[in-house]
This record gives C-alpha cells, sequence and structure tokens, in this order.
C-alpha cells in the first residue's frame, strides 16, 4: 500500500473570513450567513493559494431540502438557479467593501 497526501489543508486568515462574512451579511441579511461553520473534510485546490497570500474560502449555499440539499457530486444534485442571485449580490458586496 502507498499513501500520498496530495491535498493541502485548507485554513481560512481570519481578517479575510471576517470580510467575506460581512459582505455575505450585507448581501443576503446576517441570519443567513454561518461565519463559523465546523470544519469539513472536502479537498480544495483553493488551499494552494493560501499558501502564499492571506484569503478565505467561503461556500454559498444551494439549499436545505430535496435535490438542492444533496452533496454537489452526488448524481441527484440539482443546481438551485435561485442560488445566483444571492450569489451575485455577494460577490458586487464583496467587491464594494474592497475585499475581492
Amino acid at each position: 500500500m502507498e499513501y500520498r497526501q496530495e491535498f493541502d489543508v485548507l485554513v481560512n486568515s481570519p481578517e479575510q473570513t471576517q470580510t467575506l462574512a460581512a459582505a455575505a451579511a450585507s448581501a443576503v441579511g446576517a441570519e443567513q450567513v454561518n461565519a463559523t461553520a465546523p470544519p469539513i473534510t472536502g479537498s480544495e485546490d483553493f488551499a494552494r493559494y493560501l499558501e502564499h497570500r492571506p484569503g478565505a474560502y467561503a461556500q454559498i449555499g444551494n439549499g436545505a431540502e430535496g435535490r438542492h440539499a444533496l452533496p454537489l457530486h452526488n448524481h441527484g444534485f440539482e443546481f438551485n438557479d435561485d442560488a445566483l442571485t444571492a450569489g451575485a449580490a455577494f460577490w458586487v458586496s464583496l467587491a464594494e467593501s474592497g475585499g475581492a
């Protein structure tokens, strides 16, 4: 057996995490933002960027019920088009805050 660790641990920078959370709260309301979500064990290449610059990785929810609540790589996953409006509002808010 050969064990290889190919993915780095992604750890958000505290200041950038606060900036993301504030932009998200401004865009969709603080009650819709979970800035203290527990760690997850997925893999994400964004961790490599954070080795060189401070930053933060955020996830935009797709829904909490039915096919929208399934994980991204699940065969039954269905993209929630209604999430596009919230996602665009988040990016606009982030850019306006100077955090982008």
